[in-house]
């Protein structure tokens, strides 16, 4: 890729590097030390959001003593341990750079790879999420249990990505400050962002194997990671109307105990068969009540939706860009739409 000028890349927007850190002490100054190889080179306005979630080893200590010598360095600090999402959504939000980029403080993530898909964000994308397509790290507990999740994740979400895993991405703020990260949704960043309206590309980006500290992730993850994919299929399929959900449920329920009913009537009329000891009729019942109450879950849900939005004073829709509304000269224009001749 040609080298990018002088002229060009001042007038990049300005860039927030937000890194969760937890219990990473050994890593601090050697991510420090790698970040300022790459990111001041860009010849953009940068400032690195480092946000401790309650580490004990003596992080906390060690980016404050950063932040101390370095003004670029913002440091956030949780009173506990609330995990990587939460961590990443603070540092999110706290961000004031036109481009947020997200990594994590172990090294695994290579910060050479930040042109790159800085570049990539350039041609027009929203969002640059990595793919370690040749990655360094244990096959059994990590590489084959990954691989089963990012296939059963593009299954069920209809979004083709090979790694949701990695924390490298480079997301434009606007798009990322309105995504709502609870629980462990950061890994269903590029879902959401997707569900959004927003560009989306994945590329290959290095990988290296972890020489300081320990993995936070093991094999324990993975009904997390299930759990956290219910909540995302609903979110970016149901969320604005949850009746086509529990509604077609109920419908489905419903139309089972009618047949359940309409075989148990036949029963007792063609063949004499007691219907108080008939099956069908349980099934009648049950499905029966079960229609009602999906179809009530389904208004609920209709309200709860609105409900949401209205608080929140958001919009089930998303606005790229708008043309006109910031010239107060498009304002007479209503009455002679007409644009004058060139």
């Amino acid at each position: 890729m040609p080298e990018r000028s002088e002229e060009d890349r001042d007038s990049r927007e300005s860039l927030s590097i937000v890194v969760p850190v937890y219990n990473e002490a050994e890593n601090i100054q050697r991510l420090y030390d790698a970040l300022n190889a790459v990111v001041p080179e860009l010849n953009q306005p940068f400032e690195y959001i480092l946000v401790d979630d309650g580490s004990t080893d003596g992080s906390t200590e060690l980016l404050a003593s950063l932040a101390e010598k370095d003004y670029a360095v913002k440091v956030i600090s949780f009173r506990s341990n609330f995990g990587q999402t939460a961590a990443m959504n603070a540092g999110i939000q706290a961000a004031s750079g036109d481009i947020i980029i997200l990594l994590d403080a172990d090294l695994q993530n290579d910060s050479a790879d930040i042109p790159m898909m800085l570049d990539k964000l350039d041609e027009g994308f929203d969002l640059v999420h990595g793919w370690r397509k040749n990655r360094q790290d244990a096959f059994l507990h990590r590489l084959l249990p990954s691989k089963i999740a990012n296939a059963l994740i593009a299954f069920v979400t209809g979004f083709p990505v090979n790694d949701l895993g990695c924390t490298l991405k480079v997301i434009r703020r606007e798009i990322a400050q309105e995504l709502q990260l609870y629980g462990e949704m950061h890994r269903f960043i590029p879902i959401l962002a997707h569900w959004r309206g927003a560009r989306c590309v994945e590329v290959v980006t290095r990988h290296h194997a972890r020489q300081f500290g320990q993995s936070k992730y093991g094999l324990s993850r993975i009904y997390r990671v299930i759990l956290d994919l219910i909540t995302v299929k609903y979110l970016i399929q149901y969320l604005i109307s949850p009746m086509k959900l529990f509604g077609a449920i109920g419908l489905a329920c419903g139309a089972v105990g009618f047949l359940a009913g309409l075989g148990t009537v036949w029963m007792k009329l063609g063949y004499q068969i007691d219907m108080t000891g008939n099956p069908l009729l349980l099934l009648t019942a049950f499905s029966t009540m079960a229609a009602i109450q999906f179809l009530i879950l389904g208004m609920l849900g209709e309200l709860g939706a609105r409900i949401y939005y209205e608080l929140q004073r958001k919009q089930p829709y998303a606005i790229r860009s708008t043309t006109n509304f910031e010239s107060p000269d498009a304002i007479p224009m209503i009455k002679n739409s007409r644009r004058p001749a060139a």
